[in-house]
């Protein structure tokens, strides 16, 4: 049985009252589900609250479901919907590093400076997709990080493929930006 149909039996299990399918459910899912919300949130505590709040959802709104379509793809967009909504009504955008980030680079003083830079980039990154629009870091994540097709992404975000693919160019452009912002500030502030 592959993953599809394994979705699918416990989606009917669940319909069907089996609270130990449910379970199921939220084991096979749930660090899929942190992980998604962490990338829009870029917090702990909130991504398992997101989680958790996904799986409600998925509980309450099981007979909702449609099995023709992939039970990955809903699941992604009720995550995805829920962590935009609680960045949404957080309005915290942070422009500073936080101190465990600090303390990382600190401990990392003492590795190569390649691991440094690598470091360096990742952060630059994880700023500049805190600066981008919610539907261009959901592009982003699900083109490059998530590694979903064209297809996946234009049922996720019910828009066509081709409009998908412009606007995963257009997100792309826009994050190079951000990038080059944040290392012309880093220059600057060595000056």
């Amino acid at each position: 049985m592959n993953d599809e149909q394994k979705d699918i039996t416990l989606l009917k299990r669940i319909q069907a009252g089996d609270r130990l399918a449910y379970k199921e459910l939220i084991n096979r899912y749930k660090d899929y589900a942190f992980t998604v919300a962490f990338r829009i949130l870029n917090s702990r505590e909130d991504a398992e609250e997101i989680a958790q709040d996904a799986f409600l959802q998925v509980y309450r709104n099981v007979n909702t479901f449609n099995f023709e379509a992939k039970f990955t793809t809903w699941f992604y967009r009720i995550v995805f919907n829920a962590a935009l909504m609680q960045k949404r009504k957080n309005r915290i955008f942070t422009e500073d590093i936080d101190t465990s980030t600090q303390a990382s680079i600190v401990s990392n003083m003492s590795d190569s400076s390649e691991e440094i830079r690598r470091n360096e980039r990742q952060n630059a990154i994880r700023l500049a997709m805190q600066r981008l629009q919610g539907d261009d870091v959901l592009l982003i994540t699900l083109f490059y990080l998530k590694e979903q097709s064209l297809e996946e992404i234009a049922a996720i975000t019910q828009i066509s493929a081709e409009t998908a693919k412009v606007k995963i160019h257009r997100a792309r452009k826009r994050l190079a930006e951000e990038m080059k912002k944040h290392w012309k500030e880093e220059v600057r502030s060595l000056i």
